[in-house]
């Protein structure tokens, strides 16, 4: 039981400083949203939200990459106890994940009050398709368990 809570916790440990890195790389390559700033409070520039779509996008496949990788490392490193790795990588990954977002959305900046006399604008980074979250531990859990199946079908066979 205490090797399972370790391989756990550890798997969960190493995914949230993950996030962190993937939280910087996302403000690194995501595209950051113009806003300007009104009596009612900060509205996007760009009315179509293309900037927007495409800073869920780059969050998605950097949540994937890293669930890919992930998911190959935890295969390869837990063979002896596969279902607290899988639990790890499932809850690691959708921690990991809510850390990149808070990351990369506090690492490119806030939006910042209007000068006076006049609207200004700055920029942003920040999720609007929540869903992009679950890429990482979706990924993850799905390459592990392709792997279990792919690599153990020949051993299930001879049985």
């Amino acid at each position: 039981m205490k090797g399972n809570l370790t391989t756990l916790v550890t798997t969960v440990l190493v995914l949230v400083l993950l996030g962190v890195a993937a939280g910087f790389v996302w403000s690194a390559v995501a595209p950051p949203t113009q806003y300007v700033l009104t009596d009612i409070g900060p509205q996007p520039a760009d009315l179509e939200g293309q900037s927007l779509i495409a800073a869920d996008g780059w969050f998605a496949v950097i949540g994937a990459v890293c669930g890919l990788v992930c998911g190959v490392v935890a295969y390869l490193l837990s063979r002896a106890r596969p279902v607290p790795a899988v639990l790890g990588i499932a809850g690691g990954g959708l921690l990991a994940s809510y850390v990149a977002s808070l990351v990369g959305s506090s690492a490119k900046g806030t939006i910042q009050a209007s000068a006076a006399g006049g609207l200004t604008t700055s920029t942003s980074l920040g999720l609007t398709a929540h869903g992009v979250l679950f890429a990482w531990p979706v990924v993850a859990t799905g390459v592990f368990w392709i792997l279990e199946f792919v690599l153990t079908y020949r051993l299930r066979g001879d049985a």
